[in-house]
């Protein structure tokens, strides 16, 4: 029997320059999608998924992160007291964010690269698979990613990556790829990965993106990526997944079904991705639509 997934990593430590100078006192996974920080739609993403603990791998400017998902402070509860029958859906909103997980907060040391806040978690991951996902993309899709994810884990037992396929030239020299035998359409048993690879020498159209299940055996290969690790170099988890594969491990590529990919790092994509929610949101939708389609037709 597979592990059950029950924890997720979730590396938080970078500076946000591409949002600066927005991001010099707020971080950037704390930008606003309407009224939810990117953040916590991911957060929301993984507890609905069946994730009990998340572990943060943050800087020392992060701690606006660990403020927001810890319970309200008293006097913002007693104002939204005061505020009655009409402020108490906002009351139970804020109060609920500190109880969806057990959060776990690290601090990042080590290399730069994407690989190093794996090496900062070891010790609270265990022998257990866990999920490590951005945090300032995603994939929207129903049933969301990480089941999707989840489902072919407790299949295979081995490490899954979510792709997307590449739909633009661009796409590329953007996204890693991965190439092998296709099990069956859309999930391939991976035999080489290649980053940014160009379309003429990409092994297919699948592009890992966005969030990732780990078996826990990545870490083994990543102290030896490690150590291979020339100085001014940056560690990278894809260096553990080769190691890994000529290892002869199963790591798999899966493209998440009926998913659309939202790049919220970008600064036009983030403006894209807020549109796209706010002619969705429950309350303002319908509002925003009426007034965006007017604007549009002014212009």
């Amino acid at each position: 029997m597979s592990k059950r997934i029950r924890k997720a990593v979730i590396p938080a430590a970078g500076f946000g320059t591409r949002f600066l100078p927005q991001t010099k006192a707020i971080p950037k996974e704390m930008l606003a999608i309407v009224d939810k920080p990117i953040i916590q739609y991911i957060v929301e993403e993984l507890v609905d998924a069946g994730i009990e603990e998340i572990i943060l791998v943050t800087g020392y400017h992060k701690r606006t992160i660990e403020d927001h998902f810890d319970r309200p402070s008293s006097d913002l509860v007693e104002n939204l007291k005061m505020g009655g029958e009409k402020k108490r859906p906002l009351l139970e909103a804020v109060e609920a964010i500190s109880e969806m997980a057990n959060f776990v907060y690290v601090r990042q040391k080590g290399p730069y690269g994407n690989g190093t806040p794996l090496l900062n978690v070891r010790h609270l991951i265990g022998d257990e698979p866990f999920i490590y996902t951005w945090s300032d993309d995603f994939i929207y899709a129903k049933p969301s990613r990480f089941k999707q994810l989840i489902e072919v884990y407790n299949e295979f037992g081995s490490s899954v990556l979510a792709s997307i396929k590449a739909t633009k030239d661009e796409d590329y020299d953007r996204y890693g790829f991965a190439g092998g035998q296709m099990i069956r359409d859309g999930l391939i048993d991976i035999e080489k990965i290649i980053e940014k690879p160009g379309k003429a020498s990409s092994p297919s159209d699948l592009a890992n993106v966005s969030g990732f299940l780990f078996t826990p055996d990545i870490f083994e290969y990543l102290d030896t990526a490690l150590g291979q690790l020339q100085p001014g170099n940056e560690l990278y988890y894809n260096d553990a997944l080769k190691l890994m594969l000529e290892d002869g491990k199963k790591v798999l590529a899966y493209e998440i079904q009926g998913g659309k990919y939202y790049d919220t790092g970008n600064k036009l994509e983030y403006m894209k991705t807020v549109v796209e929610f706010a002619l969705r949101h429950q309350e303002l939708g319908e509002d925003f639509r009426a007034w965006l389609t007017e604007y549009v037709r002014g212009i």
